[in-house]
């Protein structure tokens, strides 16, 4: 991606900055944010008064005007303001291919088609606040693909707006070509392989594939490590089962199958939350139990409350 190519030129505008002995990039938090670009353009237009300079500073800032004064006192050899005025050239020049590749992606995402009307999309009573990424797209994409898929399925723990790009540019918004979420799973070589030999399995592991769906929801997948959500608890307990690498391809099938369920049924996602995942898990652990016990001809009961365990 072309937000890659940005951080380079990010890097390279800190190290001319440190040449000349300013601390700007220590006392901004950012430099490529309001503040530090005003600053850092004044500085390759001519400016070299520190108090004009921190003049720019935004009053969001957390460092004080002063503060900022005294990073801006240092040596501006011609060398290195020409190697600063190199580094925001090409800076700018991304941005502008970020914001021309925008343009082209909201053109494609107009040409598919609606599932729902936007006048008809609803959103949620509570919104949970989502921070606004620095980087992200110049217009509402979450909203718009609400509209192409009929759901919001950015509610889905780990799927953000571009992991639902990925799933419409890839395979559209239309899922009934595959019968059912099974179907759709293996297409994406989500699922236990079925490796056998003269009656004996040999192999669980899931057929390899470059399927770009499937490396999406993966990486979906992998960010719920520290969710507090249902999906997130789930990861965490196969993750101590099976691995890491299991784990992250089990859950990655289940969202693959909660997306399937998602999209043809067009019903909104409802999180429950990790401590009813625990709950439910626990009492299906004891129902287990209790079936096993039944089997064998014994009767399962819990255990006083201040009995102490054998």
């Amino acid at each position: 991606m072309l937000i890659q190519h940005l951080s380079p030129h990010i890097l390279h505008i800190q190290k001319s900055l440190s040449q000349m002995n300013l601390q700007l990039h220590h006392v901004i938090r950012d430099i490529t944010g309001a503040t530090g670009m005003k600053i850092i353009r004044a500085i390759v237009e001519g400016e070299r008064d520190p108090n004009k300079l921190a003049a720019h500073r935004d009053p969001r800032c957390a460092n004080s005007k002063e503060t900022i004064i005294k990073s801006l006192v240092g040596n501006y050899r011609e060398e290195h303001l020409f190697s600063l005025k190199q580094a925001l050239e090409l800076y700018d020049f991304y941005h502008k291919k970020i914001q021309e590749c925008d343009i082209e992606i909201e053109k494609f995402i107009n040409s598919c088609d609606n599932a729902i009307e936007p006048k008809k999309i609803q959103l949620h009573s509570q919104p949970q606040a989502k921070k606004t990424k620095k980087n992200g797209y110049s217009f509402d994409l979450s909203t718009v693909l609400h509209q192409k898929f009929g759901v919001d399925l950015t509610a889905i723990p780990g799927i953000d707006s571009s992991t639902a790009l990925t799933i419409l540019s890839e395979i559209g918004s239309d899922l009934t070509p595959w019968k059912t979420s099974k179907h759709f799973a293996s297409w994406l070589c989500l699922c236990p392989g079925n490796k056998v030999s003269g009656g004996k399995q040999l192999s669980g592991k899931s057929r390899p594939s470059a399927n770009r769906v499937r490396r999406a929801l993966e990486l979906a997948a992998f960010a719920l490590h520290k969710s507090k959500s249902a999906l997130g608890a789930l990861l965490r307990r196969l993750k101590a089962k099976i691995g890491a690498p299991k784990a992250i391809t089990a859950v990655a099938h289940k969202l693959a199958r909660l997306i399937y369920f998602l999209i043809t049924k067009g019903v909104e996602y409802v999180e429950i939350g990790e401590k009813a995942y625990e709950q439910r898990h626990q009492e299906r652990i004891i129902a287990n139990l209790k079936r096993r016990a039944k089997e064998l001809g014994f009767a399962l009961s819990p255990m006083p409350a201040n009995t102490q365990p054998v």
